[in-house]
């Protein structure tokens, strides 16, 4: 039984959830009770989409700094790799991903939000990679997320200064998708993922596999990724359940099996 994490699964949405007061700080626990409750929730049929969600105070206020601060090179040479790799396992879920913000969001923390598809932040949201107040670089996919999602120039001056940034500014710069008020975060993200719940599941993480996929090579290989997955596609039972309720009932209305 993890101490800190878990998944909660209701209807077909499941629900990562954060749970080390006073601000979910991640130390090597929780990095690998993350990692195990994505793997579950990436392997669990009965799951069709994910919220991560670190409660109404704090998403993630960062890593266990007092624990990093322990720790040796050689240490960190051998460990580094596990940390970046327990947040890519969010990354790795093939079905439609949320990051459910409230409070701080900082380093490690919005570094998790950055694996996620789609942030939905509250209005008191805190973000930021810090990291170089403390003489080091985010180091669980910041600078490469960051800057794939909101371009490099802007991800450097993030970064280089390790600045917080507040919800508005925020959303301008392309880092979170949508403002609610702090109670509503939950359900914001609940109706986002709730429009999945009954979709054609190999199809989603098709469009997902060929958009993260894409992004990581040239466009001719990009393109070759997206007809490869595309085609397969004509092997499942969704395909020819839409196509057929297309053609007799028009478009948005076929009954997925997700198989």
């Amino acid at each position: 039984m993890a101490e800190f994490v878990r998944l909660e699964v209701e209807g077909a949405i499941g629900t990562i959830r954060l749970d080390r007061p006073p601000v979910n700080a991640l130390n090597r626990q929780i990095q690998e009770e993350i990692r195990e409750a994505a793997q579950e929730a990436n392997e669990r049929a009965d799951v069709r989409a994910v919220i991560v969600y670190g409660g109404q105070k704090a998403f993630a206020a960062g890593a266990d700094i007092k624990e990093f601060a322990r720790m040796s090179h050689a240490e960190m040479v051998a460990r580094a790799e596990g940390l970046s790799s327990s947040i890519g396992s969010v990354a790795g879920i093939a079905k439609p991903t949320v990051a459910a913000l409230t409070g701080p969001a900082l380093g490690g923390g919005f570094e998790l939000a950055l694996a996620c598809d789609r942030r939905i932040a509250a209005d008191n949201v805190k973000l930021g990679q810090p990291e170089i107040l403390l003489g080091i670089i985010p180091g669980a996919g910041g600078t490469q997320r960051l800057a794939r999602l909101v371009g490099p120039s802007k991800a450097k001056d993030l970064v280089y200064t390790g600045r917080f940034v507040l919800a508005d500014e925020a959303r301008e710069l392309g880092m979170i998708d949508e403002i609610v008020a702090p109670d509503d975060v939950y359900e914001a993200a609940k109706r986002w993922v709730g429009q999945f719940e009954n979709g054609p599941a190999l199809a989603l993480g098709a469009a997902k596999a060929a958009i993260d996929g894409g992004l990581d090579t040239d466009l001719g290989n990009g393109l070759r990724l997206e007809s490869h997955l595309f085609a397969g596609l004509f092997a499942t039972e969704d395909r020819t359940i839409g196509m057929e309720s297309f053609i007799e009932n028009g478009p948005g209305k076929a009954t997925f099996t997700g198989k």
